[in-house]
């Protein structure tokens, strides 16, 4: 096999290995005059394609062309295995062949013009030499100088034939030396840019019953201009835009609680892999969406929260934040926007709200902010604060807690900032920590009334 380019570095070299060789394991031997197609994509505009094809390879010296590879291929990451042959040369020919390319390869050399006369349906002809095609075509016909342009005369070109660089589909040409010929199976494998993919979940929760039904939709994006048919698919969750540290993506989201469920179908080091069950066709420019998460019946519940920091009186209250609480106890879930949809009382469905998930591990415990809710309400106010030396501080806190709704409701609080040392007590709620520098407590409000949470907190620092 061919050594890969060494300015790739070390993990990106790692990245092609790695994914390759379970793949071509996994996909055998292609049958005569078939292909094996394996795709390993990436969320990050970047894609591994493993094509293995069965091919009549000659003795010595042979140039091999692979058609219909990608148009954004990377020429630079190739690399091709076969038995007994060894890689001489390597060009990808891009220029595909349309009209307008074959008029610029033909600058400096003859065409013939030829041109039906209106009326008679006579054709003449005419040899030219072509002069130019920036901003439109310039032909030299004996001793005049001509702009080639549509008058309404209808006109077409003959040229002698087709340049040996432009392609009717994208092409990779391979020179190889053959020990001996005959058919072969030939796995090439590369980067490409262009092909990326995305999840998204739609959650249909019930909040009588306390459940939740999840679907989760991979949408991937083929802007390569070629079309992968039948293909083996896997994606991996990870951010591989730095091609040498390759560092994971970890963007803000939901809140959650890790589990102890398998993160994915199979994981590369810190990326963790999704498999698609069925081979797959994704046609060029297409935007495909595949469902890979069909869950029902997850127990879930709507909570309010109020999340806060420092000791200081509002000047106005201020709303909680409405979530729905539930368990993905089926499946990881890579990372993705979940969309909420919730029945009325009507029994007809609406959107309530949406926000960006991180990858999830299985069994995890997640909450989805919804927005805020209007019907329940949070004041704060420093009742006093008071120097005890010159780094302990006593704060006396009261958060008055609305609620206009026609049922109870409650609000889970959380107090951020917090010292090692900080130490509460007088709280009219039992709290807890719920980590190092965070307190919590769950604070039940009557139907169309209001609890105050109060505590006395002693900041050491």
């Amino acid at each position: 096999m061919k050594a890969l380019a060494p300015g790739l570095g070390v993990d990106m070299r790692r990245l092609l290995l790695c994914a390759a060789v379970p793949f071509l394991m996994a996909a055998g031997p292609a049958s005569d005059g078939s292909r094996q197609l394996s795709l390993t994509i990436y969320n990050s505009d970047l894609a591994l394609v493993q094509d293995i094809r069965r091919m009549d390879v000659a003795a010595g010296r042979t140039r091999i062309e692979f058609k219909d590879v990608s148009t954004a291929i990377r020429p630079e990451t190739v690399a091709l295995g076969g038995q007994g042959i060894s890689i001489l040369e390597q060009n990808f020919d891009y220029d595909l062949l349309t009209p307008s390319k074959m008029m610029e390869k033909a600058v400096g050399k003859q065409i013939r013009v030829v041109r039906t006369i209106p009326g008679t349906g006579k054709e003449t002809s005419e040899t030219a030499t072509v002069l130019s095609t920036n901003s439109g075509v310039i032909l030299k016909i004996g001793e005049r100088i001509e702009v080639l342009r549509d008058d309404g005369i209808p006109t077409r070109v003959i040229f002698d034939g087709v340049p040996e660089n432009l392609r009717a589909r994208p092409t990779l040409s391979v020179t190889v030396d053959s020990r001996n010929g005959g058919a072969r199976d030939l796995a090439l494998s590369y980067l490409t840019r262009q092909l990326s993919w995305v999840a998204d979940y739609v959650a249909q929760f019930d909040e009588k019953q306390g459940t939740l039904a999840l679907q989760g939709w991979v949408t991937i994006r083929n802007t390569t201009g070629t079309s992968f048919e039948n293909a083996s698919t896997r994606l991996v969750a990870g951010d591989v835009s730095n091609r040498n540290s390759f560092t994971p993506f970890r963007p803000a989201t939901a809140n959650r609680r890790g589990g102890t469920g398998s993160t994915a179908a199979a994981d590369d080091g810190d990326f963790p892999v999704y498999v698609l069950p069925a081979r797959i066709t994704i046609a060029a420019n297409q935007n495909k969406q595949v469902s890979f998460l069909d869950l029902s019946g997850l127990k879930a519940k709507k909570i309010y929260s109020y999340e806060t920091s420092g000791y200081a009186t509002a000047d106005r209250p201020e709303h909680a934040v409405v979530a729905v609480n539930f368990s993905n106890t089926g499946r990881a879930m890579p990372t993705g926007t979940i969309r909420v949809y919730q029945k009325d009382e009507q029994g007809v469905a609406k959107f309530t709200g949406e926000q960006r998930i991180d990858q999830t591990p299985a069994g995890s415990e997640m909450s989805v902010a919804l927005g805020d809710a209007f019907d329940v309400t949070i004041q704060p106010t420093l009742v006093s604060s008071e120097k005890l030396s010159k780094s302990r501080t006593r704060y006396v806190m009261r958060y008055e807690m609305r609620n206009a709704q026609a049922v109870p409701a409650t609000v889970e609080v959380k107090l951020h900032g917090l010292g090692g040392e900080d130490d509460f007590s007088d709280q009219s709620i039992a709290g807890k920590r719920v980590n190092a520098t965070t307190q919590g407590w769950s604070v039940p409000v009557p139907a169309q009334g209001q609890t105050d949470l109060t505590f006395t907190v002693t900041q050491n620092r």
